[in-house]
């Protein structure tokens, strides 16, 4: 049985820090700061089995929230599981966060991507070697002498320049934050730029590898990408708190914590915000006991068959590549862990296992600096699971 133990946060001091300057944006409302409460949680469960020692991420947990992080929820699975969440889920009101709370899970999103694609593979329904024009006649014009292959697309190695924006900054974005730019709209400003190098020549991290996917997706199944990712893995994994935002609307619903930023150098709710353009490359909500079934079931092969599951966690022979299909390869303490990052404006999430899943971690972080370099919040709330 699983005991559960609560241990009180002192968070006056940072929570004044994060609330001094905080701005309501519309849709929630225009209301005045107030103190945050000081008496936010930091609850968890003790390890049901294995040798898993808790005491580093219960350390980081205890000083949440700072200046950066307002709450932070954390999975470790494997020989060994714990749970662990701390801070507050509205700097307005300071109650605490939310152990089971939706947030955005950015480009996560990516591995469901890969894991529909690679089931149309097995279905033979999708070659992952044919050039992606088979499939999407008239998507790349004739500066596309060599198209990429589905495998390109899947690997970050087709050649696709970044397509359309609604800016490049978080600042830039904000100010269109209620905008709509659709999946097309992006890919075919990506094209029209004509390739940036042959397909396999290099691997380049980016969105619009699993945006055409997502479009490649809805096209070989006539059907919307978002309910193929939820009859294919999320309604089979039991991941019934997960799912996409119907079309533009804006805000997360069921139980969620505010996301906050800087923006113009105040603190900003950036909670509600049209993230559909990052369609089947990052617009997914979750939680992390969700994403955490996803790991497993993934890992188990229970979601792609385990002679595709291989080639998707093969990283390609190409100078510097560090990616295989969706995922990341990663060597930690000797260990070597596949995992993926999600960043949206106040929102940072982590996936990540061994292959044998004798450790797996999630989290989700609300964090102003979440768009920026993600390494110190790895570093923080995800780095010491594999290191004990």
């Amino acid at each position: 049985m699983t005991s559960r133990t609560t241990a009180r946060a002192r968070v006056t001091a940072a929570a004044a820090v994060l609330v001094s300057s905080l701005l309501v944006v519309p849709l929630a409302g225009t209301a005045t700061a107030q103190p945050a409460s000081a008496t936010a949680t930091a609850a968890h469960t003790a390890p049901r089995t294995g040798t898993f020692d808790p005491t580093a991420l219960e350390k980081e947990l205890a000083g949440v929230p700072d200046g950066d992080v307002s709450a932070a929820l954390i999975r470790v699975g494997g020989k060994g599981s714990w749970a662990g969440s701390a801070g507050v889920r509205d700097l307005r009101t300071g109650a605490p966060a939310l152990p089971h709370a939706r947030f955005r899970a950015g480009s996560t999103t990516k591995v469901v991507t890969a894991a529909v694609v690679l089931q149309l593979v097995a279905e033979k329904r999708l070659d992952l070697d044919a050039p992606v024009t088979r499939y999407l006649p008239g998507l790349l014009p004739p500066s596309f002498t060599e198209p990429p292959t589905v495998r390109h697309l899947l690997t970050y190695t087709s050649g696709l320049r970044p397509g359309a924006s609604l800016g490049s900054t978080t600042e830039e974005m904000y100010a269109h934050r209620f905008e709509t730019l659709t999946p097309e709209q992006v890919v075919a400003a990506s094209v029209a730029q004509g390739p940036a190098h042959a397909p396999g020549e290099r691997q380049e991290y980016g969105n619009i590898h699993y945006t055409v996917l997502g479009l490649l997706i809805e096209k070989v199944t006539g059907d919307r990408y978002a309910h193929q990712a939820a009859v294919r893995v999320f309604r089979p994994l039991g991941m019934r708190h997960t799912g996409f935002p119907a079309g533009p609307d804006p805000r997360v619903h069921g139980p969620h914590h505010r996301a906050y930023t800087d923006i113009g150098g105040r603190t900003t709710d950036v909670t509600e915000w049209n993230m559909s353009d990052r369609f089947a490359a990052g617009d997914m909500i979750s939680t992390t006991a969700d994403l955490e079934r996803l790991v497993f079931g993934l890992f188990g092969a229970k979601v792609v068959p385990r002679p595709l599951l291989d080639q998707m966690l093969t990283v390609p022979r190409v100078d510097g590549a560090t990616y295989g299909m969706a995922l990341e390869r990663y060597v930690i303490g000797g260990r070597e862990i596949w995992g993926k990052t999600g960043s949206r404006p106040g929102y940072h999430t982590v996936l990540a296992a061994t292959r044998d899943l004798s450790r797996t971690v999630v989290y989700s972080v609300n964090a102003k600096s979440a768009r920026e370099d993600g390494f110190p919040l790895v570093q923080r709330f995800a780095l010491p699971a594999f290191e004990s």
